[in-house]
């Protein structure tokens, strides 16, 4: 079983965060000037230059990004990938479920799913019983 990737200092990302970094992953790099172009081109977007800075920063802080000055600007690429991102959060997601910790509501929750989520969580707990079995016998 592939271990979880390497997660953020904080995973929670606001809508222009989420955004921004999803230019990243589109475009593999970029400067603050190229992303805030992206964004203009939606001609009902209005966002100010400086706010793009100021959210590239915080992704880096929050360790989602790294910078590098490449002549006279900074240009930041993600850290995490886009699926990294996606495991991450449905990890996060399901800690959160089951944080609720009373079997009664999760089972609802599950009883409710429709039958190709059903299968998938069959798959999945045959492959931890299957994983269970390998750590047992070794």
């Amino acid at each position: 079983m592939a271990p979880l990737p390497n997660s953020p200092k904080k995973l929670s990302l606001g809508s222009l965060e989420a955004e921004i970094l999803g230019i990243l992953w589109q475009l593999g790099s970029a400067t603050a000037r190229q992303i805030h172009d992206q964004i203009l081109a939606d001609p009902d977007r209005e966002l100010a230059y400086a706010s793009v800075t100021t959210v590239l920063n915080r992704l880096t802080q929050k360790g989602w990004l790294k910078r590098h000055k490449r002549q006279r600007a900074f240009v930041w690429e993600p850290l995490v990938s886009q699926r990294d991102a996606q495991v991450l959060q449905a990890y996060r997601q399901l800690k959160q479920l089951l944080a609720i910790g009373n079997p009664d509501i999760v089972a609802a929750f599950a009883d409710e799913l429709d039958s190709d989520s059903i299968e998938r969580l069959d798959a999945i707990a045959q492959r931890l019983n299957a994983i269970r079995q390998a750590r047992k016998e070794s």
